[in-house]
């Protein structure tokens, strides 16, 4: 559960630099919370696609969020002003 949530809340930074197939898919899977099985139905694909498009913009939203760090900045700030 911990990691869905980290993944939607890197996705809500970061989701403007992913493709609408990419968004489409990680948002049945990480908001609509559907199995890969559930996805490749509705999306006519195999079920190992959509997991490879799930771990890609998994590795994704790491790799960015480990170079720009938005995510690392937007927990400080919200506990500084939690302080306040």
């Amino acid at each position: 559960m911990k990691e869905f949530v980290y993944y939607s809340e890197l996705y809500d930074i970061y989701s403007f630099l992913f493709t609408e197939k990419q968004k489409e898919i990680f948002s049945l899977y990480f908001e609509e919370n559907l199995s890969l099985s559930e996805i490749a139905e509705y999306k006519k694909v195999s079920k190992s696609y959509v997991g490879k498009i799930i771990n890609n913009a998994k590795a994704k939203l790491d790799y960015y969020e480990s170079n720009l760090n938005h995510f690392k900045l937007l927990e400080k700030l919200q506990k500084y002003e939690s302080k306040k």
